[in-house]
């Protein structure tokens, strides 16, 4: 009667998925998926809650490049993501082929302390790995945001380590690269 989303893990030494949870709304990262589908899920949702039947099936579903999502949040990284609420001075969003941003926030802002501390959502999309890590890279290069901090000098640290280039991150990436010290140490 409506949309959900499964998450799964997947287990490299293993070679198996294990299922994780399932949440009965659409994620956050939801527009990963719109992008290398051509979908709009959230339309696909109303739909389905208004009556209307899928006007698809599994079958017909094909994926087209690949997509990156980077959230970026009113916090400091650099000491253990402290909330990082304030008045946005400059907010300077990027663009460009494939760039897609999700948001609500302008030049002038506030951003409060109790609340998600999500300020937008970056994509990209473009039609290999590799460009779509090279589009994410120049589009963090192009946004700036000022009077707050964010986590985009994280994003743009972790885009070029040789794990993520790689494809070689897990669950547990964030917290050992941290602890080391920072994104830096894996170039």
């Amino acid at each position: 009667t409506n949309a959900g989303t499964v998450e799964f893990i997947y287990d490299l030494d293993r070679k198996a998925y294990f299922f994780l949870e399932m949440n009965t709304r659409l994620q956050v990262e939801h527009p990963v998926t719109e992008m290398v589908t051509g979908l709009d899920l959230v339309e696909q949702m109303i739909r389905v809650a208004a009556g209307e039947r899928l006007g698809f099936a599994q079958r017909d579903l094909r994926l087209d490049g690949w997509a990156i999502e980077c959230r970026i949040n009113a916090e400091d990284p650099a000491h253990d993501f402290r909330p990082s609420a304030g008045t946005i001075s400059k907010w300077q969003p990027p663009g460009g082929p494939g760039v897609r941003l999700d948001t609500h926030v302008v030049s002038g802002y506030r951003v409060p302390p109790n609340y998600d501390s999500m300020v937008a959502k970056l994509l990209v999309h473009r039609p290999t790995r590799t460009e779509a890590i090279a589009s994410m890279r120049r589009a963090l290069r192009e946004f700036v945001v000022e009077g707050i901090h964010t986590t985009i000098p994280l994003h743009q640290e972790i885009l070029t380590t040789s794990a993520y280039v790689e494809g070689t991150v897990d669950t547990t990436y964030i917290e050992r690269v941290l602890l080391a010290g920072g994104a830096s140490a894996d170039k």
